[in-house]
């Protein structure tokens, strides 16, 4: 029934060799097409690690390792020694308070220790264009840990005895078939049987809501007047509203529609900025926050090229959106967004202009005018697993960053040479935490699972940026707006 391929994914070309050579092309076809200025490496730094570029919103988390699991057995392919990898349940805690559970959906990329994660899409992840993908939400519904009695789903399902390692792993193995089209198999046969059971009975179900997001992210326009609707998206019952920080000297709310202050919101609630006359050419934020369980079946991706994770399980968890207003009393007023678009490879900055005057900035070596009153989205290409850095300059002390990592594929199955252990280096996922006995299994099976952890690229990243740092620049997108505009330029 599991039986699988074992070819390449997306045209990618997979294995510990292959990603460094992938790694080293893509610095030099930056080099080579002017697309590198100067700067560091992105994502180079555990400060860049610490922003959340252009999150649409929900939880950030820190994966704390692999808690709950035991093994499997990874085909490679004709000609290819099976891989010993061990298969179940990640957690991680959510900034601001809050545990998540999770399984991987990427199974050839290690992670990276004390990751930082971003609840996503699915179609800013492999799982955009995975038309099982709605299958791996059934599975994620219908077996451990949302189904925690043991014995019931052992009896449905036909398996046998179930303990809670057999079952995420079995679970585990169901989800790498449909997320990776991976030939992997439990090597506990009740876990075996269960994930057997969970691939046959899978069906479509659609992608959960988030658990909290606002769009547009930024809106703008000018002074004495409310600016929006910003729209409040969420899972939760209510969310609470915070107005800027500065509110009480600047006079700035935020409001319904009729100009009504809000303290609270709900699904589908519109949000304003009410911007009083004669209020200073400047820009305010906007927070929504909840405390609830984050849906089941959404996707987590790292902030630094991590292996992506979905979600099992969620306890109360802090989740929040942030959204940004500017405004002017003349010239271009610029309100500029960002997201991963996995379909065309890149990244789609969105830039409208409610001024008077046209915006101009520099996008990837290619000017771009917003004239007034226009929106338009350009698609920055960004290589499979590239780091990348975004800053977009305006009027008035205008700037937005966007950084991150475009990780919308999976890797495929790793081609070894001829006679390689592939086991030799890093395991497809990390070592399990040793904290937690009584869980893990102790057996590594030929598998060297001290070795994982740690991307097996993590010395080509590292060779890659001394060299850049030498030629005086980085893998870094700078986008500057031209130059400054003054009323009447």
């Amino acid at each position: 029934m599991h039986s699988r391929s074992g070819g390449r994914r997306n045209g990618q070309e997979p294995g510990r060799a292959g990603l460094g050579r992938g790694l080293v092309r893509t610095v030099a076809a930056l080099l080579t097409s002017g697309l590198v200025a100067a700067g560091t490496l992105a994502g180079a730094s555990t400060a860049a690690a610490d922003e959340t570029g252009e999150h649409q919103g929900g939880a950030v988390a820190v994966l704390d390792g692999l808690k709950t699991y035991d093994m499997a057995r990874l085909d490679n392919g004709e000609g290819k020694k099976p891989q010993d990898i061990p298969a179940g349940l990640f957690e991680m805690t959510v900034d601001g308070g809050g545990k998540l559970k999770t399984y991987c959906i990427d199974i050839h990329n290690p992670t990276q220790d004390r990751a930082r994660y971003l609840e996503t899409p699915w179609d800013q992840s492999s799982l955009g264009d995975n038309k099982n993908a709605g299958k791996i939400r059934w599975i994620l519904q219908n077996s451990y840990p949302q189904v925690d009695d043991l014995a019931g789903l052992a009896e449905k399902a036909g398996t046998g005895p179930l303990t809670v390692k057999s079952a995420a792993a079995g679970t585990q193995v169901a989800i790498w078939r449909f997320s990776d089209d991976a030939d992997v198999t439990a090597k506990d046969e009740h876990a075996e049987k269960l994930a057997d059971w969970l691939e046959e009975k899978a069906q479509n179900v659609a992608e959960p809501k988030a658990s909290v997001s606002l769009s547009p992210a930024a809106v703008s326009g000018k002074a004495g007047g409310r600016l929006g609707p910003v729209t409040v998206h969420t899972d939760a019952g209510q969310v609470s509203v915070a107005p800027p920080a500065d509110a009480a000297a600047s006079g700035v709310q935020v409001t319904d529609k009729d100009g009504k202050a809000v303290s609270t919101a709900t699904d589908g609630s519109d949000l304003y900025f009410d911007i009083p006359e004669d209020t200073a050419d400047g820009s305010a934020s906007l927070s929504v926050q909840a405390s609830t369980s984050v849906p089941v079946g959404r996707v987590f991706a790292g902030l630094t090229k991590s292996q992506t994770m979905i979600l099992a399980g969620s306890s109360e968890s802090t989740v929040t959106a942030a959204a940004t207003a500017t405004w002017a009393e003349k010239g271009a007023v610029p309100a500029v967004t960002a997201q991963k678009n996995c379909a065309k490879g890149g990244v789609d900055i969105t830039a409208s202009n409610k001024g008077d005057e046209a915006f101009t900035f520099e996008l990837a070596g290619t000017e771009h005018t917003i004239a007034a009153g226009e929106t338009r989205t350009v698609t920055v290409p960004v290589a499979e697993d590239q780091a990348y850095d975004f800053t977009i300059t305006g009027p008035g002390g205008f700037e937005q960053n966007f950084k991150g990592v475009l990780d919308c594929e999976t890797a495929g199955t790793p081609q070894p040479s001829e006679g390689t252990d592939t086991q030799s280096g890093s395991s497809p996922s990390p070592v399990p935490s040793s904290t937690d006995a009584g869980t893990g299994t102790s057996g590594t099976e030929g598998g060297d699972l001290a070795a994982t952890g740690g991307s097996s690229a993590t010395p080509v990243i590292a060779g890659v940026a001394i060299a850049l740092v030498v030629l005086g620049g980085g893998a870094v997108f700078l986008l500057r707006r031209k130059k400054p505009q003054t009323s009447g330029e």
